[in-house]
C-alpha cells in the first residue's frame, strides 16, 4: 500500500493546512468545512494529515477506541465482564474515518450483529463508523451532497458527542467525539445551514494562480506517482517536525490563558458582523489560542484574532441585502475597523 502524499510536500494552501492543524491541536475548535473548486488538495490534505496526528492509547482489540482510563459500558473488550481479563492498552494511529455518500444509517451507527445472533442466539451490537472515529477525525468528502436523515444524524451526535442507536430491542449509547472535516465543491450544492454552522472553521480555496506555484504543484505530484515510498522519505523529517509541533501545541493549551484585550477583541468583532450567538465567539478565540500554540508562542494576540477570524466567522454571516460584498469581504471590513479602534483611533 502506497504511503499517503506528506502534507509537508502540499504547496501552498497555507489557509487550508493552518487550519487542520489548528483542530488537530484542539479538538474543541469544531472542525473544518472546505469548500474549493475539485483537484485543488483538498481530500490530498485531510488523508495526509492522518499520518503526522499523534497516536492514542487504547486496548488491543477494541473496537470503540475506548480511553482506557474511562471505557464504554458496552465495550466487550474493555468491560469482559466477571472472571476475564481485559488485553493490555497500546499505541495505535489516531482514527481519520471517511464517511462515503451512499453509506447507510447502519453503517454510520452501527447495528445488531446479526452473525452473532443467528450463530448464539445472543443480541451484540455491530459498531459503526462514528465509532470507528472517536478520539479521531470523521472525514465527508462532498459534504454538501450528504442526505438530509444523515446531516440531522451527525447534528445529534456531533451536539451531544454520545451515538444512540435503537435496532430490534437493542438499546445502545457509546461516546462518539470526533474533529468533523469536510469538503465540496459549491457549484454541486450548498449545505445545510444547521450543519454549517457545526463547523468550527470554514474555508474558500481555489485553483494556484501564479505559474511557478502550480509548476511546483504538477512536479511534486509526478514524483510522486512515479515512486511514493521514497517521496514520503524525502519528506519524512519534515513532517516529522511537524508531528513535534502538533505535540507541543496540544500540551502548551492546556496551560495557556486568553489576555482580555484579545476577548475583548473577539467580542467586538462579532458584535461588529452581528454573528449570532456565542459560538462563533468561543471558536474564534480558540483558533487564536491554538495558532498561537502552534507557533510556540505561550499566549495569543490581536494578530492571532486578524489571522484566524475570516475562517472561524465567515460561514456565520446572515445575508444581507444591502450589502452585496461576499461574506470575507465583510470579515476583512469589519477586521480593518476593529483595528483601527483598538489601535486609539475610535
Amino acid at each position: 500500500m502506497s504511503p499517503p502524499f506528506p502534507f509537508s510536500a502540499i504547496v501552498g494552501q497555507d489557509e487550508m493546512k493552518t487550519a487542520l492543524l489548528m483542530s488537530a491541536a484542539d479538538p474543541t475548535l469544531g472542525g473544518v468545512l472546505v469548500f474549493g473548486d475539485r483537484g485543488t488538495g483538498k481530500s490530498t490534505a485531510v488523508r495526509a494529515l492522518a499520518a503526522l496526528l499523534p497516536e492514542i492509547s487504547a486496548r488491543t482489540g477494541c473496537a470503540f477506541n475506548c480511553d482506557p482510563a474511562r471505557p464504554t459500558d458496552i465495550c466487550p473488550v474493555c468491560r469482559p465482564g466477571a472472571g476475564k481479563r481485559r488485553p493490555r492498552a497500546a499505541k495505535r494511529p489516531t482514527p481519520v474515518v471517511d464517511l462515503p455518500l451512499g453509506a447507510t444509517e447502519d453503517r454510520v451507527c452501527g447495528t445488531l450483529d446479526l452473525e452473532k445472533a443467528l450463530t448464539t442466539g445472543e443480541k451484540a451490537f455491530e459498531p459503526g463508523l462514528l465509532a470507528r472515529a472517536h478520539r479521531g477525525f470523521l472525514y465527508i468528502d462532498e459534504v454538501n451532497l450528504l442526505e438530509d436523515h444523515l446531516v440531522d444524524l451527525l447534528l445529534d451526535v456531533a451536539a451531544s458527542g454520545v451515538n444512540v442507536v435503537e435496532r430490534e430491542g437493542l438499546s445502545v449509547r457509546h461516546p462518539a467525539r470526533f474533529v468533523l472535516v469536510g469538503s465540496g465543491n459549491p457549484e454541486e450544492g450548498e449545505l445545510r445551514p444547521q450543519l454549517l454552522d457545526r463547523f468550527g472553521l470554514s474555508l474558500d480555496i481555489a485553483s494556484p494562480r501564479e505559474v511557478a506555484q502550480r509548476v511546483e504543484v504538477v512536479r511534486r505530484r509526478e514524483a510522486y506517482e512515479r515512486d511514493p515510498q521514497a517521496f514520503a522519505a524525502a519528506w519524512a523529517k519534515e513532517d516529522a517536525r511537524v508531528t513535534a509541533q502538533l505535540r507541543k501545541a496540544a500540551k502548551a493549551l492546556a496551560a495557556m490563558e486568553t489576555p482580555t484585550e484579545v476577548l475583548e477583541m473577539a467580542a467586538t468583532l462579532c458584535l461588529r458582523l452581528g454573528v449570532d450567538g456565542l459560538r462563533g465567539e468561543l471558536t474564534l478565540v480558540r483558533a487564536t489560542r491554538a495558532r498561537a500554540a502552534l507557533a510556540g508562542r505561550s499566549a495569543p494576540t490581536p494578530d492571532d484574532v486578524v489571522s484566524v477570524a475570516p475562517m472561524a466567522l465567515r460561514h456565520r454571516l446572515r445575508r444581507d441585502p444591502l450589502d452585496e460584498a461576499g461574506s470575507t469581504a465583510r470579515v476583512a471590513r469589519a477586521i480593518d475597523e476593529v483595528s483601527f479602534a483598538v489601535a486609539g483611533h475610535a
